[in-house]
């Protein structure tokens, strides 16, 4: 389960991204009351044996490139109903007109996030034989998906396996390289990443970029020593590190660093004004992500003083805090219990003309949580709403769920429910298990298996924490006739499952 992590909007500003949702050829969510009508009648009148061209038509609703793209996304963690959909939608006669590259990119990556990756390389076939060529971001989606999944090998085979479909020049293969590399480092696996770049190293002229990808890297899996190395190593080349590396290298020595006893955080301060001393020396000038980085250390450490003073500092130097920085700031003031302060500084930052973000927020619902204040968190919440100053992420509903779950505020759960259901993308693998979770937890059998069966039905994968619990907790309380329905009800849905595939020649991944 994804956990909230403060530190990663800070440690976000300066990681090394390179591609983009946009670059990778995925559009972005967009306004479309058509395309909020057809996901919601695919979601609630979805039926592999019906003939998906009827509630169409009786909707009135005509499909373009636009509204098969933008339903597509609004269906992405429905990947059971999205597929059916974008096979419907190659039956229709302007078809030719209607699919592109985008479309196929989007499905390729909703059927990676619950890892059919068979049929992602079906649909890459079939873009083939059908003149729409796929791209380097096809490719790159599917890279990423294997990476996130753990099959490594699969990725790096297939960034072998592009040149059979897709025309390089120098420029794109060096591209898609550092994707590779990137892709690796953000999940942990930089030994292969490292092994990768030595073997493909004598193709390519090692540039910045590639170096402070696996310096950034070690930094989090939090091998210090072996970025200052591959540092060093880039500097003897004649590759001068420019800021990100710097703080990059700076995140690598402040990330998850102990900070107790006093002597830790002593050092971890002593080590950070070495890079700022480094810095400096080579003419680099520290920004807004350097000093909210050892700010951060200063949060983490929970020394409110140190760590307001450093906001002062910074904007007596004239560089602007970020989002980031102030939430930082007030992560640390409502851990030691200053809510009041964190307050007067929620107020300063709308003044300074920085919009906080659902992090921000979260930092008041968490510390909210532990005093277990009710009333506090349900009015935080129903002021985001209704300041607009930012939507409630994904992470905030489920902190917000897994708090009235454990005070049993049931009217409240329905109510964030019914909210995230209504959002564009609505609620994903977490949200469920937080919710079942919880509702095992409380001995609410039929709300259990009621939203264990409605995400087996949106096509997403039960973590096996889950299924277990559910089936442990349904035999200890001597609900074997429960369990045995919930069962049948199970096998009837992967029957339905399997004939979603059965227009492709090979069977989906077992789930």
């Amino acid at each position: 389960m994804a956990l909230f992590r403060i530190y990663s909007s800070i440690t976000n500003v300066c990681a090394v991204r390179f591609l983009s949702s946009s670059t990778l050829n995925l559009p972005k969510l967009q306004p479309s009351e058509d395309a909020d009508t057809l996901s919601q009648i695919l979601l609630t009148q979805h039926n592999p044996f019906h003939c998906m061209e009827c509630s169409f038509q009786l909707h009135g609703i005509s499909l373009s490139s636009f509204l098969l793209d933008q339903t597509l996304l609004r269906l992405q963690n429905s990947s059971k109903v999205a597929l059916p959909f974008f096979h419907f939608s190659k039956s229709l006669p302007h078809s030719p007109s209607l699919l592109s590259t985008t479309s196929y990119n989007i499905m390729i990556d909703i059927l990676g996030k619950v890892c059919q990756f068979d049929i992602a390389w079906l649909l890459i076939v079939e873009m083939d034989k059908t003149n729409i060529d796929p791209d380097s971001s096809t490719f790159m989606i599917l890279v990423r998906r294997l990476i996130a999944a753990g099959l490594t090998r699969q990725a790096i085979r297939t960034v072998d396996d592009m040149e059979c479909f897709v025309a390089f020049n120098n420029e794109d293969r060096s591209f898609c390289f550092c994707y590779l590399l990137d892709t690796l480092c953000k999940y942990g696996y930089v030994k292969q990443a490292v092994e990768f770049f030595n073997k493909q190293k004598s193709q390519f002229r090692p540039d910045l970029k590639m170096y402070t990808i696996l310096i950034s890297g070690w930094c989090k899996i939090k091998r210090t020593v072996m970025a200052e190395q591959f540092l060093k190593e880039m500097i003897d080349r004649g590759i001068e590190p420019n800021l990100v590396t710097f703080n990059v290298l700076l995140d690598g020595i402040c990330r998850r660093a102990s900070l107790h006893p006093n002597e830790r955080f002593q050092r971890t301060i002593m080590n950070a004004e070495r890079v700022f001393d480094e810095m400096c020396h080579r003419g680099i000038e520290p920004d807004v992500t350097s000093y909210s980085i050892v700010l951060h250390v200063y949060s983490r450490a929970h020394k409110p003083e140190l760590t307001i003073d450093k906001l002062k500092e910074m904007k007596e130097k004239g560089i602007h805090p970020t989002v980031a920085t102030y939430t930082s700031v007030m992560k640390c003031l409502c851990s030691c219990g200053r809510l009041e302060e964190a307050e007067v500084l929620l107020g300063e930052m709308i003044r300074d003309g920085v919009s906080p973000s659902a992090a921000t927020y979260n930092c008041f619902l968490k510390e909210y949580k532990g005093r277990r204040d009710v009333s506090a968190a349900l009015k935080l919440y129903r002021r985001m709403k209704e300041d607009h100053l930012c939507e409630p992420s994904m992470l905030t509903y489920n902190l917000l769920l897994q708090m009235f779950l454990k005070w049993g505020e049931m009217e409240t759960i329905n109510e964030i429910w019914a909210d995230l259901k209504g959002t564009l993308a609505g609620p994903d693998l977490d949200s469920y298990t937080v919710l079942i979770h919880g509702f095992c937890q409380k001995q609410r059998w039929k709300e259990a298996c009621q939203y264990f069966v409605e995400m087996i039905e949106r096509g997403l994968l039960p973590q096996k924490a889950t299924f277990e619990m559910l089936y442990r907790g349904l035999i200890q309380s001597d609900m074997l006739r429960t369990w045995r329905r919930l069962k049948k009800r199970l096998d009837e849905e992967s029957i339905t499952f399997a004939s979603e595939f059965e227009n492709y020649p090979l069977k989906p991944y077992r789930r």
